[in-house]
């Protein structure tokens, strides 16, 4: 009796692990199919190019702030600050305004 519960216990094991074995070759065959290649080709093509095109459309947008900056700057230069009468000088690029008697010139 007991042989035959421990000659039981082997043999359910053993179907266990071969059905187990056997579902897992199959994915591992089915992911490596041509087909199954192709699939993941194209799942990862398409996550691609929407990673691309975000990519981009951010690239554009942070493009037009930094343009909207650097044209700011050159209408700066353009126009300078009046002049309240004090001696100053404007250094080009930005409104950097130095008083004279304050920089040691």
């Amino acid at each position: 009796m007991r042989r035959l519960f421990w000659l039981s216990v082997g043999a359910g094991a053993g179907v266990y692990a071969t059905h187990r074995v056997k579902r897992k070759v199959e994915r591992v065959v089915q992911a490596w199919s041509p087909e199954g290649v192709a699939a993941r080709a194209v799942t990862a093509g398409q996550s691609t190019g929407a990673r691309l095109r975000g990519f981009a459309a951010d690239v554009r947008v942070e493009m037009h702030a930094r343009e909207a900056e650097l044209r700011e700057a050159v209408r700066m230069d353009q126009a300078p600050p009046e002049s309240d009468g004090a001696r100053r000088r404007v250094l080009r690029g930005r409104y950097t305004i130095i008083d004279d008697d304050k920089d040691g010139h």
